[in-house]
């Protein structure tokens, strides 16, 4: 993948694909690649000992840890990471768009600051619609984000629902 790319940040667990044929759309308009970022949203009732671990692997780029850790947790579902990141890919292949996965098992910002650290070839931000809603994302930490990213960040938001009377 040699061309410029759109980072495309979502969760790992609900919607994933939310927001991925709108990056799709935009990415066959300007000519980009995508990179997928899916980020292991750990459940509050987990183990301390868990969290820093997981942590502590994400923040020294340990992305094989953040994978095992979403793989485990598809599994309790009956899902597969395999196949989930089969059919992210699929969908771009599809649409002409080349496209590649990574992990983490961080907070969003941290996440994305390493992932721009490591893929300079990255010009664009796309957060789904699952980081987005409900205040997963702060204010506080979206201005964080776009103050040290250096690259535009573009928020996805779910459709609303017109209420008929």
């Amino acid at each position: 993948m040699g061309k410029k790319q759109l980072l495309f940040v979502t969760y790992h667990d609900e919607s994933f694909e939310a927001g991925l044929s709108y990056a799709v759309d935009l990415a066959k308009t300007m000519n980009e690649d995508i990179s997928i970022l899916m980020i292991y949203r750990r459940r509050v009732m987990e183990k301390f000992e868990d969290l820093m671990t997981a942590v502590t692997f994400a923040e020294e780029g340990e992305f094989k840890t953040a994978r095992e850790l979403i793989m485990d947790d598809l599994q309790k579902n009956n899902e597969s990471y395999e196949e989930r990141v089969g059919l992210l890919m699929e969908r771009c292949r599809k649409s002409g768009i080349a496209a590649d996965v990574n992990t983490a098992a961080t907070d969003v910002v941290s996440a994305i600051r390493n992932i721009l650290r490591q893929n300079t070839k990255i010009d664009m931000v796309l957060l789904s619609p699952s980081i987005t809603h409900d205040g997963n994302i702060t204010a506080k930490e979206l201005n964080r984000l776009v103050k040290t990213a250096s690259r535009p960040i573009v928020t996805m938001a779910k459709n609303a629902k017109a209420h008929v009377a």
